[in-house]
């Protein structure tokens, strides 16, 4: 092995453990505030969590992007735990988004026709830094406000010691970084084309 591939091999071990140590850590933010949620489907304590924000007043309106189309209504109802004025009022359902990117584009064509500025985006805490990625090459003028989830059985001290949580683990880094890198490629290109012409 060559001095530069040890190293590129070296980098991106030392990138998965800072990635799995920062995504099993518990940061959660009580006094987050914006325009809207948007609960990336994917676990059911994502739905409730949004709709807790919800009913604490920390935004206007909740978004639950990439809903499989044979769960009905009435079940995002009861898993989200509110009543059924409050869902009618403030929860809005999107069926087209398939994986991540697809969420964000659905996350986009709502926060647009709702002219909100500010989001918070729910989602399981090892999933959030890809869909804080792919959210903010759709929406680049959006804040988003990360409000993570950890699934009952992501272990949050020594997960290196526990082969599931590994593997889910570095199963999302490696879909993480792709991710990463078009959103570095495009804040650059975004900060070249801002420059003046000398």
């Amino acid at each position: 092995m060559t001095v530069a591939a040890a190293a590129s091999t070296a980098l991106v071990v030392f990138g998965f453990v800072l990635f799995a140590t920062a995504v099993t850590r518990d940061r959660i933010d009580p006094d987050l505030r914006a325009d809207g949620i948007v609960v990336l489907t994917g676990g059911e304590l994502r739905i409730a969590e949004g709709a807790r924000l919800l009913v604490r007043g920390q935004a206007r309106r909740m978004l639950i992007s990439g809903v499989n189309p044979r769960t009905s209504r009435h079940d995002l109802m009861r898993l989200s735990g509110l009543s059924e004025a409050q869902f009618n009022c403030c929860v809005d359902l999107g069926y087209g988004a398939l994986d991540t990117i697809g969420n964000a584009t659905e996350t986009r064509i709502w926060a647009e026709q709702r002219q909100f500025s500010s989001l918070i985006v729910v989602t399981s805490s090892y999933h959030m830094p890809r869909g804080l990625a792919e959210l903010a090459l759709e929406m680049p003028r959006v804040q988003l406000v990360p409000h993570a989830v950890v699934p009952p059985s992501m272990r949050q001290t020594g997960w290196w010691l526990h082969l599931t949580t590994t593997r889910v683990l570095l199963g999302e880094y490696v879909k993480f970084l792709p991710a990463a890198a078009r959103l570095t490629v495009s804040r650059l290109v975004g900060q070249l084309g801002q420059r003046p012409l000398t």
